[in-house]
């Protein structure tokens, strides 16, 4: 067994880093890490950053993530009529879990996104 602190960052696989740049950077409105280099980026949510790389650079086979990162926003549906005003085209409308809004969409190049926000406490374990 490992002893893990927490996870520092999530890969998100891109063709295009200076297009990502913009997305993540200027679509998304998050801020770039000052560690961010010429061939990837650095984007901070407060808990957690996302790095984005083309795996091309690196020899290695471009696969977007099907696996989407919730981004956590304080109105769902209020953040996706911002996207949508930005051409961000979404999956199907905003999902109720019971538990959370959410509403999926993807980067420029695949990788699946959703904004999430939790409106109820989670179920306890038992």
């Amino acid at each position: 067994m490992i002893d893990v602190e927490r996870a520092d960052f999530i890969g998100v696989p891109v063709h295009d880093v200076a297009r990502a740049r913009k997305f993540y950077g200027e679509t998304l409105g998050l801020p770039q890490s000052s560690s961010s280099g010429d061939r990837w980026a650095e984007f901070e949510t407060g808990n957690v950053t996302i790095g984005i790389f083309a795996p091309e650079q690196m020899g290695r086979t471009f696969e977007p993530s099907s696996a989407p990162i919730a981004l956590r926003v304080p109105d769902v549906a209020e953040a996706r009529r911002r996207l949508e005003e930005a051409g961000i085209s979404f999956e199907g409308e905003i999902m109720d879990s019971g538990v959370c809004h959410m509403a999926f969409f993807q980067d420029p190049d695949g990788n699946a996104l959703m904004l999430h926000r939790r409106y109820a406490p989670p179920h306890a374990e038992k």
